[in-house]
């Protein structure tokens, strides 16, 4: 096992405070090779490491360490493929710099250009930005990269694949012959290779070690919901095991917080982590969750990196993994030290390609499982009841016990009781009403039939408009035709956007019907939306310059 430290790797008490604060234990296989690299060498770095290793604390740890904030140029420039990732970079990076001085700014499409421009004439140490803005404000002089000390490409084969080579060309050619570059890259295609020839000096290439996953003891399996309905299938896995002592994995800060508050609603003892908590608060639910006072602990990616935690019967993935590694990572958690243990993923209909990818890139097999049904969780939770109450009488009955058991039998039938006892003991836990219903994937209830039918006739009344798009934003409840066609929206939660919003914003545009508008989902960063096939390409065109580097915001869904 990994025993090295962040000290270790000879970063300074300012950086490990930052990282304390951020809940960061031990680093993870890049950070381990590349800090005290960049730290120690003055030679050029190409890492190659795969998206949700901690490729952003990897440069970034080690680049704070060394900046001291001046009044001058920019020091380091990040170059990223999307959006985004150059507002995730720079919000981690921004943490990550604690006490230090320094000034980080995100430079991207889709923001007020004129905002940016007065950003950048202040002082600006760490510039993050898409390469499509970045050359827009060096052309326009208003960017000054001619003493920057670090240049960072992050994820370089995604920027190379998005077609940002003439881009990444250009903005090279503007910064100093003595910067150290750094490249991060999934893969290593030939144009990386050809990349790092033209514009990088002596270079190393360090590669992370893949995590591997030991699937002889960690049972996986998968489960097919609607998004509105993964709660309930929670409830229902926790409930119908004897012991659950596991993580329930969510995409976001914000979805781990709603799920917690959702299962705490319900009754169940559990606690959430992730990066907004203090170091002091995420002792306190590590220590607790450690001692099983409570069972469940909700957590993003980011927050259960480092942590060492045996003997967890269950890893959940409410939301499924970006990738194939962070999927071995979570399932990872599981199935230790010669104890079995049991993956479960929830999924949707529309990501079960996703899921199929994610099995062949970890050579694994999943297999489907159904949702536990009501009647088989009731039966086994009496089950376990009667074996308490077996152990106890097997273990001796305490004498007070056995003084207030003679009080109530009385003249009483014993039967009626136990029965009693049982009806006050459990009454709450055996009520099968405690349960919602749960539709099969793909598939409509005739009370969801009636609804749309319902809501259909207040439409044509002009009443229901406003409330059928809020039903279709919900989990994309209504998918759509056979011959609708699906399309990608770069717009989701980040950018403010909600179903509603989303669809006044494409009917406005576009002339679209707002009701012909279904299955609308919306992401942290992008939306789906589901058209019939007349309006697509209408919907594209008036949209084909409008997102970020003026590339078009909505296209035609990839599988």
């Amino acid at each position: 096992m990994n025993n090295l430290t962040f000290k270790d790797l000879g970063l300074s008490e300012i950086v490990l405070e930052a990282l304390n604060k951020k809940g960061f234990e031990k680093p993870s296989p890049i950070q381990e090779q590349t800090i005290p690299f960049i730290l120690s060498d003055q030679r050029d770095l190409i890492g190659q490491a795969q998206t949700g290793t901690g490729k952003t604390a990897a440069f970034g740890l080690p680049i704070i360490e060394q900046l001291e904030s001046t009044d001058g140029p920019v020091q380091t420039l990040v170059l990223t493929p999307t959006r985004e990732l150059a507002i995730q970079v720079a919000n981690e990076l921004d943490e990550l710099k604690g006490k230090k001085r320094l000034k980080v700014t995100p430079v991207y499409g889709g923001q007020s250009i004129s905002l940016q421009v007065r950003q950048l004439k202040q002082k600006n140490d760490v510039v993050v930005g898409t390469p499509g803005r970045l050359m827009d404000h060096l052309k326009s002089r208003k960017l000054d990269l001619s003493e920057v000390k670090y240049v960072v490409l992050d994820e370089a084969d995604e920027m190379l694949t998005a077609g940002f080579e003439e881009e990444l060309e250009f903005i090279l050619s503007k910064t100093n012959s003595d910067r150290r570059t750094i490249l991060f890259s999934a893969t290593m295609p030939r144009e990386i290779l050809k990349l790092a020839k033209n514009y990088m000096n002596d270079y190393v290439v360090l590669e992370a070690k893949k995590e591997t996953l030991a699937t002889t003891l960690t049972k996986q399996l998968y489960v097919e919901v609607r998004e509105s309905d993964k709660l309930e299938a929670v409830c229902r896995i926790m409930d119908v095991e004897a012991e659950f002592y596991g993580l329930i994995f969510c995409r976001t800060k914000r979805d781990v917080d709603a799920v917690n508050d959702r299962l705490m609603q319900r009754g169940y003892e559990s606690e959430a982590m992730h990066g907004d908590l203090s170091q002091a608060q995420r002792e306190r639910v590590l220590k607790k969750f450690r001692a099983k006072q409570c069972k469940i602990l909700v957590v993003t990616d980011v927050a259960s990196r480092g942590l060492d935690i045996t003997g967890l019967s269950h890893v959940v993935n409410y939301a499924i993994p970006q990738d194939p590694e962070s999927y071995v990572h979570r399932v990872g958690r599981t199935g230790r030290a010669g104890q079995s243990g049991t993956a479960i993923t929830l999924i949707t209909p529309a990501e079960f390609r996703k899921l199929g990818r994610i099995q062949k890139v970890a050579k694994t097999q999943i297999e489907k499982a159904p949702v536990p049904d009501v009647k088989t969780i009731i039966t086994n939770k009496k089950n376990r009841i009667i074996t308490k109450i077996q152990d106890a009488i097997s273990n001796g009955i305490d004498e007070n016990y056995n003084e207030f058991a003679q009080q109530l039998v009385g003249e009483q039938d014993p039967a009626d009781i136990l029965a009693g006892v049982l009806k006050v003991a459990f009454s709450e836990e055996l009520l099968e009403k405690n349960y919602s219903d749960i539709r099969a994937a793909g598939k409509r209830s005739k009370d969801s039939r009636d609804r749309d039918r319902d809501r259909s006739r207040d439409r044509d009344r002009g009443r229901g408009r406003d409330r059928d798009r809020g039903e279709r934003g919900r989990g994309g409840r209504d998918r759509g035709g056979a011959d609708d066609v699906r399309l990608f929206v770069a717009k989701g939660r980040l950018d403010r956007m909600n179903p509603r919003k989303l669809v006044d914003m494409i009917e406005k545009k576009s002339n679209v019907r707002g009701r012909h508008i279904k299955g609308v989902d919306i992401f942290e960063s992008f939306s789906f939306i589901n058209v019939p096939k007349r309006d697509a390409d209408r919907i594209i065109q008036s949209f084909k310059k409008d997102g970020r580097d003026n590339r078009a915001l909505i296209t035609i869904a990839k599988d």
